[in-house]
């Protein structure tokens, strides 16, 4: 099972921005997902964004469009997540996850049940 690691949460001022990675231990193929999700404390974890390849398609709900950016570089097996304009209701532990969901709709993508490798998590907190 592959294994994820996210970095560059932290401690950011409302507006500001952060650039979270998630490092996979090895190639993730073609068929998969990766995915970030966040938690805050007392809610279920919510889908943030997911993008898919061959053709690099980025998945947001529309909660999230505008302001966050979902990359990948696949020579490092690394995707990011560039968040701008964060809010104090941003604050949670963000995860980045692979899968294969069966199929690529925006539901699909969103669905925590369809990823099967999750990493541990980094905390974002955003200060008004």
């Amino acid at each position: 099972q592959v294994q994820l690691e996210e970095s560059g949460g932290g401690l950011v001022q409302a507006g500001g921005s952060l650039r979270l990675s998630c490092a996979a231990s090895e190639r993730i193929i073609s068929s998969h997902a990766m995915g970030w999700f966040r938690q805050a404390p007392g809610k279920e974890r919510e889908f943030v964004a997911a993008i898919t390849w061959p053709s690099d398609t980025t998945w947001y709900p529309d909660s999230m469009k505008g302001r966050l950016t979902i990359s990948r570089d696949f020579p490092k097996n690394t995707v990011y997540l560039q968040m701008n304009g964060l809010k104090p209701e941003d604050t949670a532990i963000y995860y980045c996850a692979t899968g294969r969901p069966l199929i690529r709709t925006i539901a699909s993508m969103g669905q925590p049940k369809n990823y099967d490798s999750w990493g541990q998590g980094t905390q974002v907190t955003v200060s008004s």
